[in-house]
């Protein structure tokens, strides 16, 4: 759950561990209070950019220095949630509401990396402590 820019948006995610020991993240639901909703769909889709943002930053997301500059230059040295790594479904509820319109861009990322690493916890019991997770060989 999160809060911010007069937004409440929470999120939910199914995961498994494959036979290799890596994180899949099968489907992901969130739900989002932005107030007076004008246009659904771009609520919609900004929560669905949002997870997968949210996503990439849980799974592979660091930025490192080195010598007094950042290594990661570009998308071949931070990357990205590609397709084979993205949940099947994100599924996005809009609840209705008659407050002043709330933000839906950048509420959606924060909750999404919590989601994930309690859905690992539920699913194997062992906790991760450290993001991103590919440094616990998770993804």
């Amino acid at each position: 759950m999160h809060r911010s820019f007069l937004s409440y948006v929470g999120v939910v995610a199914e995961v498994s561990v494959n036979d290799n020991g890596k994180l899949v993240v099968h489907e992901v639901w969130n739900c989002i209070d932005a107030g007076t909703v004008i246009n659904p769909d771009r609520v919609q889709a900004q929560m669905e950019g949002a997870t997968i943002f949210g996503m990439s930053l849980a799974l592979h997301g660091e930025i490192t220095a080195k010598d007094g500059g950042i290594v990661q230059g570009n998308f071949d040295t931070y990357p990205m949630v590609r397709i084979n790594e993205a949940p099947t479904a994100i599924h996005c509820h809009i609840m209705e509401s008659d407050a002043p319109p709330g933000g839906v861009g950048e509420p959606g990322v924060p909750p999404v990396a919590p989601a994930i690493v309690n859905a690992y916890f539920a699913a194997t019991g062992k906790r991760v402590r450290e993001l991103p997770l590919r440094k616990a060989g998770l993804a």
